[in-house]
């Protein structure tokens, strides 16, 4: 997916924490975490019809009316859910006042453009950190391309949609590495991801490869999560969700769960 990503800590932000009503979100990152899968895995716990993804599409960006479908996709016979993203490639390196500007235009509601601003600008502040230059002078690569303005926007959107009084997400498996970037061959954690992780929980990963990318640590940071154990809660949706990606031997994909705070 995309390999540039980067950020500072960010401090939680729990949209309706006053709020004793409103659903627990909980994802268990089995073998990493991606744009697609956040996509799906909102998909399915806000149960948006084929109608409203296509409404929240066209707000973000009409170009990207129909360019997604979610489908169901068996991992070692194992059947969950997989956001199938078709896009035409475009390579533009666009600026953070390119994608913020684009965010701001578009017809999503101004809490899920608060959120995309947020993942994007620390993405900016993440790659300036690790080519030593102001987040404003970033030129975005793979994360300026449209499925990445997808994945977030759109994931953004549908966060807002459910507003969970909490966020709260397993610790993140990582692996050793390579991964294939605009910049050439790079060890993972990405540069971008790895400047995102501080205060992160991580762990042990099996496999080989990226498994967290930075449009996920992006979107974790900038949506307040917490990380730690299974919250306390009555489980009403859940849903397996896979990536593009997938491992040889190691579980693949990850587990959302949403359901009421179970306070008992």
């Amino acid at each position: 997916m995309n390999n540039h990503d980067h950020s500072h800590t960010h401090e939680h932000h729990h949209p309706e924490d006053n709020n004793a009503s409103a659903p627990v979100l909980t994802i268990r990152a089995l073998s990493g975490l991606s744009g697609d899968i956040f996509l799906a895995g909102l998909l399915r716990m806000t149960d948006a019809s084929p109608e409203e993804l296509e409404t929240t599409l066209a707000a973000v960006m009409p170009e990207l009316s129909g360019s997604v479908q979610l489908i169901r996709k068996e991992v070692n016979h194992i059947g969950g859910w997989h956001a199938q993203v078709s896009l035409p490639h475009q390579h533009e390196h666009r600026t953070l006042a390119d994608i913020l500007a684009i965010i701001a235009a578009g017809g999503m509601s101004e809490e899920g453009k608060t959120f995309a601003s947020r993942a994007f600008t620390l993405l900016a502040e993440a790659e300036g950190a690790v080519h030593g230059r102001p987040s404003k002078d970033v030129r975005f690569h793979e994360v300026g391309a449209l499925d990445s303005i997808l994945d977030i926007c759109v994931s953004c959107e549908l966060f807002h949609r459910l507003s969970p009084s909490r966020f709260v997400v397993s610790p993140l498996p990582m692996a050793d590495g390579f991964v294939h970037c605009a910049h050439g061959i790079i060890p993972v954690p990405a540069p971008a991801v790895l400047e995102l992780m501080e205060g992160v929980p991580v762990r042990p990963f099996p496999g080989h490869g990226e498994t967290v990318t930075p449009t996920a640590m992006a979107l974790l940071k900038a949506l307040g999560a917490e990380f730690g154990p299974w919250p306390a809660m009555k489980v009403e949706k859940k849903a397996i969700v896979y990536g593009s990606r997938e491992f040889e031997d190691a579980p693949n994909g990850a587990i959302f769960a949403c359901g009421s705070p179970d306070n008992d």
